[in-house]
C-alpha cells in the first residue's frame, strides 16, 4: 500500500512545478493543494495532521496552529504604511535632496541606488521600485543616458535590502516566527552582528557595483520636485520601526504583540487617509485592494501545505539526506545551501522555497551541533539576494522589466544577466563571506 508520506511528498511535487510553470495562477494551486490535504487529513484521521485523531481536528489545527496569523498581521499592517508612506511623497522629496546635494549625476544615481534599498528595508519592493523610477526616467532622459542600467539598479537594490529587517519582505517575517527572532534580533543576536550588517556588506559592493556605471557622468541634474503631501505616514513608519524594537525587549520571540502593533497602525492610517485627506470609499477600497492580497492567501496555502510536509517527516528526511552528501562538513552545507537557493530562487518565488528549507537547514545544524543561524542565514541571502539573478526571480524584476520596455527600451534576458549576474554574484559573496567569519 503507498505510505501517505508519499502521497504528500507528490502533491507538493506537483504544487511546485504547477506554482512555477503558472506563476500568475499561483495563488489557486497553493490553496487546492492545501484544501486536498485538509480534507485527506479529515479522511484519514492522525495519519498526515498528528496530535489528535478527531475528524475535524484537521481544521482546527490549520487555523489554530499551522496558519501564522503573526506573519500576517504584520504584513498587512506593513503594507498599509508602505503604501500610505508613498502617497505621502516623503521618499520622493528625499531623492530630490540626495539629487541636490551630490556634486555629479553619477554619485547622486549611486545615491538614489542606496536610498532604493534602504527605503524597500520598509516598503514592499515593487511598490519601491515605482515611487523610485520616476527620478531614475527623469535623469536618464536629461542627460541622455541609457535607462537600463539604473532601473535594473532600482530592482536589484530593492530585492537586496528587502531581507535586512523583520518588517522588509514576507521571507524575514517567516524567519523571524520559525526562529523567534525579534525586530532587535536582525541586528544583534547572541551578542554576535546578525543579519541586518551582512545584508550591508552587499549594499556597499553592490553601490561600488554599480559607481563603475555611473562614475563617468561628472555632469550636475536636477528633477523636477514635488511637495510632500503629509509627514503622516512618515511618522506611522517610524512608529513601527520604534515600537517593534520597543517589544522586542520585552517579549520573547515574534508574538502576537507584533503582529497587532503593526496592523492597528496600519488602521489608523487608513482612519487618517479617510478623516484627514477626505478620501471617499471608491479611494479608500482602491487602496485596500491595492495591497498585495494574493501574498497574504498564497501565504495562507503555503503554511498548510508545509505543515503537512513536516508533520509526515519529509523535511526531517531531506536533512538527513543533505548531512549525508555534505557528509556533516559545516562549510560543505553552507555552501551548498548557499548555492542551492540562488539558483532555485533565480526561478521560483522564495517563499514557499523559505518555508520548506528553514527546518531543514535547522536540522541540518542540529545534526551537526553548530549554531542554527549560520546555515538559516545562508538560506536567507541565497534565496533573497538569489531572486535578482534573472528577470523572473523578482516581481520587482518584472516590473523594471515593464517600464523600460515603455520607454522604448526592452531588454532580453541576457540584457538583464549581463548586468544582475555580476551583481549578484559580488552582493551574495560579500554578505556570504562576512557571516561565515562571524558565525562560521
Amino acid at each position: 500500500m503507498l505510505s501517505i508520506k508519499w502521497v504528500v511528498l507528490a502533491l507538493a511535487v506537483i504544487m511546485y512545478l504547477l506554482v512555477i510553470i503558472f506563476q500568475e495562477k499561483k495563488v489557486w494551486f497553493t490553496t487546492g493543494v492545501a484544501l486536498v490535504l485538509l480534507v485527506m487529513g479529515m479522511l484519514f484521521p492522525g495519519q498526515i495532521f498528528t496530535g489528535n485523531n478527531s475528524r475535524w481536528f484537521p481544521l482546527i489545527h490549520a487555523f489554530g496552529n499551522l496558519i501564522n496569523w503573526n506573519v500576517l498581521m504584520i504584513y498587512v499592517g506593513a503594507m498599509t504604511i508602505a503604501a500610505l508612506f508613498l502617497y505621502s511623497k516623503v521618499p520622493a522629496l528625499i531623492a530630490d535632496a540626495i539629487v541636490g546635494s551630490c556634486r555629479s549625476t553619477g554619485i547622486a544615481v549611486v545615491m538614489i541606488l542606496a536610498l532604493t534599498g534602504i527605503i524597500s528595508i520598509f516598503v514592499e519592493n515593487v511598490a519601491t521600485v515605482l515611487v523610485m523610477a520616476p527620478i531614475a526616467l527623469s535623469i536618464s532622459k536629461k542627460l541622455k543616458i541609457n535607462p537600463v542600467p539604473f532601473m535594473i539598479g532600482l530592482a536589484v537594490m530593492s530585492n537586496l535590502e528587502g531581507t535586512a529587517t523583520l518588517v522588509g519582505d514576507p521571507p524575514s517575517m517567516i524567519f523571524a516566527s520559525y526562529s523567534g527572532y525579534t525586530f532587535n534580533d536582525f541586528f544583534i543576536s547572541q551578542g554576535k552582528i546578525s543579519i541586518f550588517f551582512f545584508i550591508q556588506a552587499g549594499l556597499l559592493v553592490g553601490c561600488l557595483f554599480f559607481y563603475c556605471f555611473f562614475a563617468k557622468y561628472k555632469d550636475k541634474s536636477e528633477v523636477e520636485k514635488e511637495p510632500i503631501i503629509s509627514w503622516v505616514p512618515f511618522i506611522l513608519l517610524l512608529s513601527m520601526i520604534f515600537g517593534l524594537a520597543v517589544i522586542s525587549f520585552f517579549s520573547d520571540g515574534l508574538t502576537y504583540i507584533s503582529g497587532g502593533f503593526v496592523l492597528a497602525l496600519g488602521i489608523v492610517g487608513v482612519l487618517w487617509y479617510i478623516f484627514s485627506q477626505k478620501k471617499n470609499m471608491a479611494e479608500v477600497k482602491e487602496l485596500i485592494f491595492g495591497l498585495d492580497w494574493e501574498t497574504i492567501f498564497f501565504l495562507m496555502g503555503i503554511f498548510v501545505v508545509v505543515g503537512a510536509i513536516s508533520e509526515v517527516g519529509l523535511l526531517n528526511d531531506l536533512a538527513i539526506s543533505l548531512g549525508r552528501i555534505t557528509n556533516g562538513n559545516k562549510l560543505a552545507g553552507f555552501v551548498l545551501i548557499l548555492l542551492v537557493s540562488i539558483l532555485i530562487s533565480g526561478f521560483v518565488d522564495n517563499v514557499p522555497y523559505i518555508i520548506v528549507m528553514l527546518p531543514v537547514a535547522g536540522n541540518m545544524a542540529a545534526q551537526m551541533n553548530i549554531a542554527p543561524e549560520l546555515f538559516m542565514f545562508a538560506l536567507l541571502i541565497g534565496s533573497c539576494l538569489g531572486g535578482n539573478l534573472t528577470p523572473y526571480g523578482a516581481s520587482a524584476n518584472v516590473v523594471a522589466m515593464g517600464i523600460l520596455k515603455d520607454e522604448g527600451h526592452p531588454v532580453n534576458f541576457g540584457g538583464f544577466l549581463k548586468i544582475a549576474a555580476p551583481f549578484t554574484i559580488l552582493t551574495t559573496a560579500a554578505a556570504a563571506v562576512s557571516l561565515w567569519f562571524v558565525w562560521g
